[in-house]
């Protein structure tokens, strides 16, 4: 059975930290570049982060450069988005995502998670 799960949303204080995970089952992994991708009420799913295969090509949004971090365990099928200084405009609900390449465009990616709520508050 396909799945990604992604974990680790929830409520957050403005300027606090939080970590997603995705966990990848029933799917090649360690060849495939992953993403994340998130979602607010009312907009479009917007591009978040994206990694490589081997963890050394990555690309952010603008939006989030310095404050977020991707990267991801191979062993453990899993990929994570370490978020920094977090503010209220990152409140969204959160993807993981599985394409060939890393790439900003969601077209690229076959495989979705369910996706995680994230909330931060002022």
């Amino acid at each position: 059975q396909v799945q990604l799960v992604e974990s680790g949303g929830g409520l957050v204080q403005a300027g606090g930290s939080l970590r997603l995970s995705c966990v990848v089952s029933g799917l090649a992994f360690s060849s495939y570049a992953m993403g994340w991708f998130r979602q607010a009420p009312g907009k479009e799913r917007e591009f978040v982060a994206a990694l490589g295969w081997s963890g050394t090509t990555t690309y952010y949004a603008d939006s989030v450069k310095g404050r977020f971090t991707i990267s991801r365990d191979n062993a453990k099928k899993t990929v994570y988005l370490q978020m920094n200084s977090l503010k209220p405009e990152d409140t969204a609900v959160y993807y993981c995502a599985r394409s060939t390449r890393p790439t900003m465009v969601p077209s690229w990616y076959d495989y979705w998670g369910q996706g995680t709520q994230v909330t931060v508050s002022s």
